[in-house]
């Protein structure tokens, strides 16, 4: 596959982790706010998502955009609005057994960074890493969709709900992706 005939603008591998690498993306209420702020980020920032997948603790994807937005700065929307959405989902959830560990965690975060008024979810930075060859786009885009199948998640990449591996496989995923 060469991407640079089928890929316009700039590409980028990006990672983003929650702070002390907390487990909360167990939960479906906090998997779907994820989603859905990516499908808002697609339809109204023109976020372009190739290849993606959503840990218990992390999110891994390649993204490029459209329009006058950068990736970048779409992508600190997308923080910066999660943060809030997933702290006041966890606040507001009767059925969070882990509120007082979340909150805590959270908070102390917040309070060793001068940046942030009072809770941090997401660790500093995204590492993103732009992709300018095809064997690195495949490289990550296999890494990528091989998170779940290591993790003993899934045997299957495309068996995983929250991953674009079964978009890459002809199916259809929760995200639209383009494949190229």
């Amino acid at each position: 596959m060469d991407i640079k005939n089928r890929i316009t603008g700039e590409v980028y591998f990006v990672t983003d982790t929650v702070v002390d690498w907390v487990d909360i993306f167990t939960r479906p209420l906090y998997k779907h706010i994820i989603i859905e702020s990516l499908q808002y980020c697609q339809k109204e920032k023109g976020l372009i998502i190739y290849v993606w997948v959503l840990m218990s603790n992390h999110l891994h994807a390649i993204v490029g955009s459209t329009g006058e937005n950068k990736v970048s700065d779409i992508w600190r929307d997308f923080k910066k609005f999660t943060s809030k959405k997933i702290v006041n989902a966890v606040k507001t959830n009767p059925q969070e057994s882990r509120q007082d560990w979340l909150l805590n965690r959270f908070e102390y975060a917040g309070k060793n960074d001068k940046k942030i008024k009072n809770f941090k979810f997401w660790q500093d930075g995204n590492d993103a890493q732009q992709i300018y060859l095809n064997d690195y786009f495949n490289q990550k885009l296999n890494y990528i969709h091989e998170n779940p199948v290591k993790a003993e998640l899934v045997n299957r990449a495309e068996d995983y709900r929250y991953s674009s591996a079964i978009d890459w496989a002809g199916g259809k995923g929760l995200l639209e992706v383009t494949v190229v």
